[in-house]
């Protein structure tokens, strides 16, 4: 199957590229690492007016999907301006409500979307006991809590979904930018049953997949400042981006994340776990790869903290394994 974005499509990628080229996201993603989440704040709020995070909610909720595919164009933008925040969870815990709404649980729903969709309002979701991202800036700290609800590996499984109220110690992450804490014990409980673990199932499809898209933005961005940087710079009297070698190493990093690219919009298609695991695992590996080359062609300048490739370099590991490892995707993917 050969599958192209349709105009409308691009021309939202190319006005959320636009408006994140002009909204100085370094300057923000460092910020946001440093603990001064407004910056960031600010730019969540131009990116819920831009209907970033409508695409996640019905139209019941303000929104105006569910729009899979326009999700991972929009999140290949993110992740190619290296945006701070809980975007992945904010899109994933309305997955999540919007999910409880159809099975009959309407009330979280009411509640929490209409903030979310017009950015009034963050969220971050976590398992119990796992940590949540960016616990100490998000609104609201939604908890999946999942028990078995009977013996045998298909045995259904019943979940309540709680707001946690407060968190642990902050920790950092390999990527500055992600701040991890594992929400406090407790707190108000919205929902429970056998709907819940469903609906947090397909949440956690819905985040693996924008993950992905991000990952792919993170190796694109990556590639781009690479590739500039090896015309520039010289050895031996001549750029070195005119070696064969350097031009080979190029070539397969963008192989590998062309290859990503329709393995996603594919997922979006299909929103098959199967598929959606091939893309995650697809997109991470070629982004991780994408990393590697960028600091190895950087050479001893791709360490600094100072230069803004180190916001791109340090989330290309940590999207590789949020929301599901290679090893689980893979597994994914057989058991599919």
């Amino acid at each position: 199957m050969r599958f192209l974005l349709t105009d409308e499509q691009r021309a939202f990628g190319d006005s959320l590229d636009a408006m994140l080229t002009s909204a100085d996201t370094p300057a923000a993603a460092r910020a946001w690492a440093a603990g001064d989440p407004a910056p960031g704040l600010a730019l969540w709020s131009r990116l819920a007016e831009a209907g970033v995070f409508a695409l996640a909610a019905p139209q019941a909720y303000e929104g105006v999907g569910p729009l899979p595919v326009e999700l991972a164009v929009a999140f290949t933008a993110l992740g190619r301006h290296a945006v701070p925040g809980t975007v992945v969870e904010t899109v994933a815990a309305a997955a999540l409500l919007t999910r409880l709404a159809e099975s009959g649980e309407a009330g979280p729903a009411k509640r929490l979307l209409p903030g979310l969709v017009t950015g009034e309002l963050t969220a971050t979701l976590a398992g119990r006991g796992a940590y949540a991202l960016d616990a100490d800036v998000a609104g609201v700290t939604l908890v999946v809590s999942e028990e078995d609800a009977g013996p045998g590996p298909d045995a259904d499984r019943s979940a309540c979904l709680r707001i946690a109220h407060g968190h642990g110690p902050v920790r950092v992450s390999a990527d500055p930018a992600r701040r991890l804490a594992v929400p406090a014990a407790g707190g108000e409980v919205i929902a429970e049953g056998h709907h819940v673990a469903r609906a947090a199932a397909y949440a956690g499809d819905v985040a693996r997949l924008v993950t992905a898209a991000q990952a792919l933005g993170v190796g694109l961005a990556l590639l781009d400042r690479t590739v500039a940087y090896v015309k520039q710079r010289t050895q031996f009297g001549a750029a070195i981006g005119s070696f064969q070698a350097v031009k080979h190493r190029l070539a397969d990093t963008l192989i590998g994340l062309e290859f990503a690219r329709p393995l996603l919009y594919g997922a979006a298609l299909s929103m098959a776990p199967a598929d959606i695991a091939a893309a995650k695992v697809t997109a991470g590996e070629a982004a991780y790869a994408a990393a590697r080359t960028a600091l190895q062609l950087h050479g001893a300048i791709g360490y600094t903290e100072e230069l803004d490739l180190s916001l791109w370099l340090r989330k290309a590991r940590p999207l590789r394994d949020a929301w599901g490892t290679p090893a689980l995707c893979r597994a994914t993917v057989l058991a599919g």
